[in-house]
C-alpha cells in the first residue's frame, strides 16, 4: 500500500490514477496524522513529515529535477504538465517493491498480481515470452512473495552450462565419480533447498537429462553422480523459456511428461512492442539503477519519449537497457534528448506479403547476429553477450543460418 497525502493528490490529480493502473494501491491521508505502512508520497509544502523511502513531489511550472534518495533522506522529484507523464513513472519507480517488476500497463499489473497469488502456492511455474522480455524478473517476484522468500534464490542458464557437466551441476556429484571431481559437489537443487531454483532457457536441457530432472521434481530428490542413494531436496522451481516448448515436444526435442510437469501454471509475457507503458516505467527503472546515488537523474524530453515509445524494441528490454546507458553516457546537457538516444536500425525486410512473417523474423534475426558478431571482432562469446544469450545459443542460431543459406 502506497501512502498518498491529500495535499500530494489535489495538486497532482492524474498521480494516482498512473500509480493505480501500475498496480500500486494508494491510501489517501493527511500529513502529520496517522499514515498507511510502507513508502508515502508528499506535496513540496510538506516535505518535513517525509522520510527515508517516502518521495517529496513538487508540481507545477518547475524545470524537471529528481535526486534520488540518500543518505537516508526522501526522495525529491519536480516537474510540470509536459513532464507530467516521466514524472509520475518515476514516482513509481521510487515507492515500487524492490522485488516487484516495473510496469505501467495495467494488463501487466494483472499479471503481476495474478502471479503474486500463485506464489503463494508451491505449483512448478513455467514463464514463456521472447529474450530480454523480464522473465526472470517475474520468478524473483514468485519467490518473493512466496512463504520461501527467506530461502536462497538460484537461478542458472542452462543453455551457458557444458553439457558434460549438466548433471553435476544440477544435481551434485560424489568425490572421483568423474575425471577431475577432488571434491564433492552439492549441486543446484541442493543448494537451493528451502527456496526458489531458477532454470532458465530450460528447453536447452539435453533428453536424456530430461528424465532426471522430471524425477527430481515428482519425487523431489536428487541423485548425485557417483552416487548409489537418492538424497531429499525441498526446492521450488521456476522454468523460463523464450522458445513454444509446446513446438519443442511436437518436434521431439521436449519430453512431453516434462513439459506438463512444468506447465502446472503457465505464464506468458508478451515483448514489450506489445506493452508501450511498460516501456515508460522500464526506462524510469533502468535510470534509477545506473545514475549514481544522489546524483540528478535525467529526464527525456518529450520528443525523446516519443522516441522511445515509438520503437519497436525487438530486442526488448535488453535493447531498452543498452539505449539508455549509452544516452546517459552521451548526453550533453541536464535532459536526454532525442537524438542521443542511439537505437539500432532494424534491417530492412520486404513486405509480408511477399514472404512469410517466419522468414521475416529469421532475416531480422540474421542480420542482428551478424552485426554483434562485426562488434565484437568475431569473438563468439563477447558477440553473445551483446545479444543478451549464451554461446551455446549463438552456436545454435548460426548453425540454423549456415542451414537455411545451403
Amino acid at each position: 500500500m502506497i501512502g498518498l497525502s491529500r495535499k500530494a493528490a489535489a495538486a497532482n490529480a492524474a498521480l494516482a490514477g498512473w500509480l493505480g493502473g501500475a498496480g500500486l494501491k494508494c491510501r489517501i491521508f493527511d500529513a502529520g496524522g496517522t499514515r498507511p505502512p510502507g513508502p508515502a508520497i508528499f506535496a513540496a509544502a510538506e516535505a518535513a513529515h517525509a522520510g527515508p523511502g517516502d518521495v517529496v513531489v513538487d508540481y507545477g511550472a518547475v524545470v524537471p529535477a529528481l535526486v534520488a534518495p540518500a543518505d537516508g533522506e526522501p526522495a525529491r522529484i519536480g516537474f510540470g504538465f509536459e513532464d507530467m507523464a516521466f514524472g509520475h513513472a518515476l514516482v513509481a519507480e521510487l515507492v515500487r517493491p524492490a522485488a516487484r517488476p516495473a510496469c505501467g500497463e495495467p494488463a501487466s499489473a494483472q499479471l503481476i498480481e495474478f502471479v503474486g497469488r500463485i506464489a503463494a502456492s508451491e505449483a512448478s511455474v513455467l514463464v514463456l515470452g521472447d529474450t530480454g522480455t523480464g522473465k526472470e524478473g517475474i520468478a524473483r517476484h514468485i519467490h518473493a512473495r512466496s512463504p520461501r522468500a527467506r530461502g536462497a534464490f538460484t537461478a542458472v542458464n542452462c543453455a551457458a552450462l557444458p553439457e558434460t557437466m549438466l548433471e553435476a551441476i544440477l544435481f551434485g556429484h560424489r568425490r572421483g565419480s568423474f575425471t577431475g571431481a577432488s571434491q564433492e559437489g552439492e549441486g543446484l537443487f541442493r543448494a537451493a533447498s528451502g527456496g526458489t531454483l531458477l532454470l532458465d532457457e530450460v528447453s536447452e536441457i539435453p533428453l536424456a537429462l530430461q528424465a532426471k530432472l522430471l524425477r527430481a521434481l515428482q519425487e523431489k530428490e536428487v541423485l548425485p553422480v557417483g552416487a548409489v542413494k537418492a538424497e531429499p531436496v525441498d526446492v521450488r522451481v521456476v522454468a523460463c523459456a523464450n522458445r513454444d516448448l509446446a513446438a519443442e515436444v511436437a518436434a521431439g526435442r521436449f519430453r512431453a511428461d516434462l513439459y506438463w510437469r512444468l506447465n502446472v501454471v503457465p505464464v506468458h509475457l508478451q515483448p514489450l512492442s506489445e506493452r508501450r507503458l511498460d516501456i515508460r516505467a522500464i526506462a524510469a527503472a533502468l535510470l534509477l539503477r545506473h545514475v549514481p546515488a544522489g546524483a540528478p537523474v535525467p529526464f527525456p524530453t518529450a520528443a525523446a519519449l516519443d522516441r522511445l515509445m515509438g520503437h519497436s524494441w525487438p530486442g526488448n528490454c535488453r535493447e531498452l537497457d543498452n539505449v539508455i546507458q549509452r544516452a546517459l553516457l552521451l548526453r550533453s546537457g541536464d535532459r536526454i534528448e532525442a537524438d542521443e538516444l542511439i537505437i539500432d536500425p532494424l534491417p530492412e525486410a520486404a513486405p509480408t506479403s511477399a514472404r512469410s512473417l517466419i522468414e521475416v523474423s529469421r532475416v531480422a534475426q540474421a542480420s542482428v547476429i551478424r552485426d554483434a558478431l562485426a562488434a565484437a571482432g568475431g569473438h563468439r562469446t563477447r558477440a553473445a553477450e551483446r545479444l543478451g544469450i549464451s554461446e551455446r545459443t549463438l552456436r545454435y542460431r548460426l548453425a540454423e543460418m549456415r542451414a537455411a543459406a545451403a
